[in-house]
């Protein structure tokens, strides 16, 4: 299978060249030329099948330059020796109305573990398999979780380094926690003043300032990305859909070939957007609920066909979602329309003017799979509470907004299908928003005591990750304006 750009480069690569490569060079997204078809039996195969035995069967579909035995080591280096405190990786746990899928039972807590354990190993395959001599560095932008998982996933990685900006003062506690007390002689944390869209922007500066990537080239440097912009990012996230849909199989709440439905929390919408391709392979999949908040540029692109980032930003308790600018919502507008020159337009449109209008026959096509909403900060907190009234089950913050945007979904259309929600964080990785909503005695303190304290209403003990952070030394110092960031890189550089 080949891959191309979503905005006019007719250059094919392989699939490990584009995971080398992060971005294309027009500064497009790479996509397959193509899209796998599976067959019912497909499905049904997988019912049995351990977490990493069903990864090898999808991915295999789309890496195609892999051999299974290079797939079936990357697989048991990402999910397995220990990494995960759960056997399925990815449970779905059953709340009656409810199905919950889990995806941050990983090292840091978060679903981009799922994702951000596996890359690492696919690039490094990828490196030996091109032949490719230079150092690769990673660039990421960060909400929160990305930048903790991909410094975990790629620390001491032989032959990369990798890099995370964030925005200062836009993640909670224990997420800059995780990031600036990470180990590694590879990695560097900077916090921009801005926000994440200033810190995303920035690094797509970077990537496509040509005369900055050939000083990087002088030495022995290329770029390359660990955000969902890079496919070796998003493939993995395929995986989950599917052994979602096995263990409900497995579990008999659904009959074989019976439609489901998924609501994400989403902020850069790779999430979702991997449950789109899953649909488009074959995975019996209803409806796309995309969930937001305040930041509800999404909800508004969906419902009306126009994505108009000129707007306030939110500082919210669901600091991964807040973003204005959905990377890989471009990524779906190639796959609607198939047509790379309007998509390079719209591209265009949104970094010139900030915004851009679909015309009425793509929004028609998109309104088939995908449905929208959003919930405030308020909505959240009683969602919390409540469903802990119900089933002593501790939702976090961004996993409420998809399970109230669910429910909204439900009273609007009658809806009757199976509804999985995409639980994207432990709850203990928001723990001061999430006691605040269970309204519990928190006045002075700290985040470890915070820690503790949902310990006591919660089922799930805290993750080894988190409970570590107490005694880790704070490693990572440096803040930057967004205007200096590739500074910061050529610092890191020449360290």
């Amino acid at each position: 299978m080949k891959y191309s750009s979503t905005r006019g480069d007719s250059v094919q690569v392989t699939a490990a060249e584009a995971i080398i490569k992060g971005l294309a060079a027009d500064s497009g997204l790479f996509v397959p030329d193509e899209l796998p078809r599976i067959s019912p039996s497909f499905i049904e195969e997988l019912v049995p099948l351990s977490y990493e035995e069903r990864a090898v069967k999808v991915l295999r579909l789309f890496l195609t330059d892999y051999t299974d035995e290079e797939l079936k080591t990357c697989v048991e280096n990402a999910y397995g020796k220990g990494k995960f405190d759960c056997a399925g990786r990815a449970p779905v746990t059953d709340l009656g109305a409810m199905q919950v899928l889990e995806l941050w039972h990983g090292p840091t807590s978060a679903f981009k573990d799922m994702a951000l354990q596996l890359l690492p190993q696919l690039m490094s395959t990828a490196l030996k398999k091109t032949g490719e001599q230079d150092n690769v560095l990673i660039l990421v932008a960060t909400s929160g979780d990305t930048g903790k998982a991909a410094l975990e996933g790629f620390r001491d990685v032989d032959q990369i380094s990798i890099m995370v900006f964030y925005p200062e003062g836009g993640v909670s506690r224990i997420q800059q926690l995780q990031m600036l007390t990470q180990e590694g002689k590879n990695v560097n944390v900077t916090a921009v003043r801005g926000n994440f869209d200033d810190a995303q922007s920035g690094v797509k500066v970077i990537f496509a300032n040509q005369a900055f990537n050939e000083q990087l080239a002088e030495k022995g440097v290329k770029l390359s990305s660990a955000n969902s912009i890079n496919w070796g990012r998003l493939v993995p996230q395929i995986v989950y859909y599917f052994s979602a849909y096995a263990d409900l199989r497995k579990n008999g709440r659904i009959a074989a070939g019976e439609e489901v439905n998924f609501t994400v929390p989403t902020g850069n919408f790779g999430n979702i957007l991997a449950g789109f391709y899953a649909k488009q392979m074959g995975l019996p999949v209803h409806k796309l609920i995309c969930a937001s908040n305040a930041n509800n540029v999404l909800t508004d692109f969906l419902q009306t066909g126009r994505y108009d980032r000129n707007r306030a930003f939110y500082k919210t308790i669901t600091p991964s979602m807040d973003i204005l600018i959905s990377s890989n919502l471009e990524r779906l507008l190639y796959h609607v329309t198939g047509d790379k020159e309007q998509v390079a337009d719209w591209m265009a449109e949104l970094n010139n003017s900030g915004s851009y209008e679909v015309d009425v026959k793509t929004r028609g096509i998109i309104k088939e799979t995908f449905w929208a909403d959003w919930v405030d900060d308020a909505a959240t907190k009683k969602c919390i509470k409540q469903v802990y009234g119900q089933h002593k089950y501790v939702l976090d913050t961004h996993t409420a907004v998809a399970y109230q945007v669910a429910e909204n979904y439900r009273h609007a259309t009658h809806d009757e299908h199976v509804m999985v929600v995409a639980s994207t964080a432990s709850p203990y990785k928001f723990n001061g928003s999430v006691l605040d909503a269970l309204q519990a005695e928190t006045a002075g303190l700290d985040e470890f005591a915070l820690l503790d304290k949902l310990q006591e209403l919660n089922e799930n003990p805290i993750p080894a990750g988190l409970a570590a952070l107490r005694t880790k030394t704070v490693l990572h110092k440096g803040v930057c304006d967004k205007d200096k960031m590739n500074e910061a890189v050529m610092n890191f550089i020449a360290r």
